[in-house]
């Protein structure tokens, strides 16, 4: 048996073992400030405590959107299944290794438990649980339906999971080996070329051109490793900092990333999915339109996308058609605008816009294969070329004495 945790400072977790009233044996686990607290809690229900130890609580990850989203299927699938809400939330929270969002979800219990409507405990954790996923569990609530607008949230959620997944595995793939290709250069410059470069001064014999700008790489590589090295992490750091941080930097980033060749066209096919997929999970769950937009442009995550959805809104607020107010964004695809034209004049806006969602998952799908057997290649070439040339650079005298001799 487990007793509610008390308001205020919930830092300790307390087990505790004792006997009720009819002398049966009991046992659980409460969230207090002392054992104090935990005593007269227990004392309140009719239970003789006879042993309380504080639980030493592990130090938690960081709580992730898969994190969230993991939770959120199996509290559908609970409730489907008829387990109250206070006791889903007791299971998902006892059964999850990381202590941060075991932590978390006792505290939305609590709130839950003195009278809060869940919507509304979600909203005290922004940082977990945006407006887009807030505003779904509010209309489920008002609407009597909260499990399957739980389970359409949950189906939300990984399928943008799945989208980030896949994004992120098709653009570190490049970076990876790049970071590799650096590290494995300025070993050679460090501490292959100057072994040669002591053989090479016993020629007394003038070096080939590449040869000698080879050396003067590995010269300066080797006197100001340490500036090379802490500019390129200092520069990366404060560069994806303001990336994060500075509203005009997101804005051109947003739009280069756009425009680059091959990864732009990607990175624009996973924007316009999220971006559709929001809408169509949001208008379905009967949020209205001008509200459900509030949502769309921070999910598709690029600010491009989001400055065109604010665009939107007002003039969908003042009586323009979602097509017509899409279309004058500019920046949309025509299928995106024939099927939400089809769906405005049809009434199915939710279902058009998600198969626009399907489809364009299904592009990106397409793309990620494509470019990983693209880059195998384009990468492999690239690195030949540099460290062949190194290395042909290293033995060119070599070559020159043997036709010398």
């Amino acid at each position: 048996m487990a007793t509610a945790a008390s308001k205020g400072t919930q830092d300790f977790v307390f087990e505790w073992e004792g006997k009720d009233r009819n002398g049966k044996a009991v046992r659980g686990e409460t969230r207090a400030i002392g054992e104090n607290q935990v005593l007269a809690a227990m004392r309140r229900q009719g239970i003789v405590v006879t042993k309380v130890k504080k639980r030493r609580m592990r130090s938690g990850k960081r709580i992730k959107p898969k994190d969230i989203a993991i939770f959120t299927r199996q509290l559908a699938t609970m409730m489907k299944a008829g387990v109250p809400l206070l006791q889903a939330f007791d299971i998902v929270g006892r059964g999850n290794p990381n202590p941060s969002l075991s932590k978390l979800l006792n505290d939305i219990r609590s709130d839950v438990e003195t009278g809060t409507s869940l919507s509304a405990a979600f909203r005290k954790y922004p940082l977990y649980f945006d407006s887009l996923y807030c505003n779904l569990v509010e209309a489920g609530e008002a609407a009597g339906i909260l499990e399957e607008l739980l389970d359409r949230l949950a189906t939300y959620m990984e399928k943008t999971e799945a989208l980030k997944s896949k994004i992120k595995s098709a653009l570190m793939y490049p970076v990876a080996v790049i970071i590799v290709a650096f590290v494995v250069v300025a070993v050679i410059m460090i501490f292959v070329i100057p072994s040669f470069k002591q053989v090479f001064t016993s020629f007394g014999a003038d070096l080939p051109g590449p040869t000698l700008f080879v050396i003067a790489m590995s010269e300066f590589f080797t006197e100001y490793w340490w500036l090379i090295f802490g500019g390129i992490f200092g520069v990366s750091y404060f560069f994806m900092q303001a990336w994060k941080r500075n509203e005009k930097v997101q804005m051109f980033m947003d739009r280069l990333l756009l425009k680059i060749p091959i990864f732009g066209a990607l990175v624009e096919k996973s924007v316009i999915a999220r971006w559709t997929r929001t809408l169509a999970t949001m208008f379905a769950a009967g949020v209205p339109l001008v509200e459900a937009l509030d949502s769309v442009g921070g999910a598709s995550g690029n600010s491009v996308f989001s400055k065109a959805t604010e665009r939107i809104q007002q003039e969908v607020s003042t009586g323009t058609s979602l097509t017509n107010a899409m279309t004058n964004a500019n920046i949309f695809p025509s299928m995106v605008l024939q099927m939400c034209a089809i769906g405005e004049e049809s009434g199915s806006i939710d279902h058009m816009l998600g198969k626009a969602a399907d489809f364009y998952e299904a592009e990106v799908d397409d793309m990620v294969a494509g470019l990983s057997s693209l880059m195998e290649p384009i990468i492999i070439v690239v690195l030949g070329t540099v460290i062949g040339g190194i290395v042909v650079s290293m033995y060119l005298p070599i070559f020159k004495l043997g036709q010398v001799v």
